[in-house]
C-alpha cells in the first residue's frame, strides 16, 4: 500500500512539473479602437475604477500577478479571463450593437450596486479592486446615466427586446 501511495505521489509530482511547460497565451493587447471610451463618455474617475476593478477580467489587457506563472493556476486564470471577456469586454464595447451596449450598462449598474462585481474571490487578493461605497455609487450612476443618454438618442425598440 505504501508503495502505491509513493508511486501515485511521484506520478502527480512529475505531472505537475511537466505542466509548468504549458503556457497559455497572455491576454495583453494594445489599446482597441472599439474600447468603451470610444462609444461612451467615461469620466476620469470612472475610467480609473474600470481599470482598477474590472479590466483584468473584462478587457483585452490583463495585468497578471506573479502566481499566474505557476500551473495549473495560470490555466485557471486564463479560463477565468476568457469567461469574463465573453460576458463583457470593455475593449470591444464600441463594437457591440446598441441593444447589447444598453443591456451591459444595465448589468453593470445592477451587479455593482448589488456587490456582485468585482468578484469577492478577486478582491480577496487584489484589495485595490474592491469598490468602496462611493466608487460603487459612482460606477452604477455612470452606467445608469449612459443608459439614459442612449434612451434620449435612440428609440426604445432598438435598445430592448420586446417581451
Amino acid at each position: 500500500m505504501k508503495k502505491y501511495i509513493r508511486l501515485t505521489l511521484l506520478t502527480l509530482l512529475v505531472l505537475l512539473a511537466l505542466l509548468q511547460f504549458v503556457r497559455p497565451t497572455k491576454n495583453q493587447s494594445d489599446a482597441s479602437s472599439r474600447d468603451i471610451s470610444q462609444a461612451m463618455v467615461v469620466p476620469a474617475d470612472v475610467q480609473a475604477t474600470l481599470k482598477t476593478s474590472c479590466y483584468d477580467c473584462h478587457s483585452n489587457h490583463t495585468d497578471y500577478p506573479w502566481y499566474a506563472e505557476i500551473q495549473p493556476v495560470g490555466l485557471w486564470l486564463n479560463d477565468h479571463v476568457d469567461e469574463g471577456k465573453k460576458e463583457l469586454n470593455f475593449s470591444e464595447f464600441a463594437g457591440y450593437n446598441l441593444r447589447r451596449q444598453y443591456h451591459k450598462l444595465e448589468e453593470i449598474s445592477e451587479q455593482v450596486h448589488e456587490g456582485e462585481m468585482p468578484l469577492s474571490s478577486y478582491t480577496l487578493i487584489h484589495r485595490a479592486a474592491a469598490l468602496s461605497p462611493e466608487r460603487q455609487t459612482s460606477l452604477a450612476a455612470w452606467a445608469a446615466a449612459m443608459q439614459d443618454t442612449m434612451k434620449a438618442h435612440y428609440p426604445m425598440d432598438s435598445l430592448v427586446r420586446k417581451k
